[in-house]
């Protein structure tokens, strides 16, 4: 590991366990580094500002330098300038209609996406627009990975049936966002428009939290007419793109 790639993972170690800070010993055995030369940085790091030392504890904490930074980041930050360059590339590989949603309350919104035109499908997924979290790809992507607050508020409200195939039943529903966390992606099985269907993936930040979903929407007869296998693969590939984008490892 070269230095600089050993500056960030302490950095990315510490604050990984922010809530209760960690001890030296800890961070060596987590990165399995020398001693020394993790000493010298975790020293360094201190006297510039970006980690804070509990003399009390023997903990490191990341500073509020680093927050600083981040905050910084984040007010420059488009979400949807970020992820559309990807986005791009999602479309270009299937040429399917590709997505990008975010939560908003007990609901999803529609950020960008880059239609398809090739199958004459009109798709109702406007930009700024919102979509139910129960029966569609982004949205059973979102409330899969969303906090339980969410998941209950969602699960204890009545849910429409848009089409035959939508899932209505509260256990039926927690079994369906269940496999979506152990598998990583999840299907819309023409839950909400009959002939429609999607692949979604979660995209992660840095610490592990929710950022948004991306998907790819394609008509129903292509699962007819082969196996949905490459576009299962190829959201679960630029969930993890796009999320390594964020920074997380």
């Amino acid at each position: 590991m070269n230095p600089l790639n050993k500056v960030f993972s302490i950095i990315e170690t510490v604050i990984a366990e922010q809530d209760k800070g960690m001890t030296y010993s800890q961070i060596v055995a987590e990165l399995d580094s020398p001693k020394s030369s993790t000493h010298r940085i975790l020293k360094d790091l201190t006297d510039l500002g970006y980690l804070n030392f509990n003399p009390e504890t023997k903990r490191y904490f990341g500073s509020l330098r680093l927050a600083a930074l981040g905050a910084e980041v984040m007010s420059h930050f488009q979400l949807r300038d970020h992820i559309r360059p990807f986005l791009f590339e999602l479309h270009r590989e299937t040429n399917h209609t590709a997505n990008l949603g975010v939560l908003n309350g007990s609901v999803g919104v529609f950020v960008d996406k880059i239609e398809s035109k090739d199958f004459g499908i009109k798709l109702f997924s406007e930009i700024g627009k919102t979509f139910p979290l129960h029966c569609t790809g982004l949205g059973k992507t979102l409330l899969a990975f969303s906090s339980q607050d969410i998941v209950t508020k969602i699960l204890d409200t009545p849910r429409q049936a848009f089409t035959d195939k939508t899932i209505t039943d509260p256990e039926s529903l927690k079994k369906e966002l269940a496999l979506i966390r152990e598998q990583g992606y999840a299907l819309d099985k023409e839950e909400i428009t009959r002939g429609i269907m999607c692949a979604s993936g979660p995209v992660f930040g840095f610490n592990g939290s929710l950022v948004c979903a991306v998907s790819i929407t394609f008509p129903a007869y292509i699962k007819d007419d082969r196996d949905i296998e490459p576009e299962v693969n190829i959201i679960k590939k630029y969930s993890s793109l796009i999320s390594r984008s964020f920074g997380k490892r």
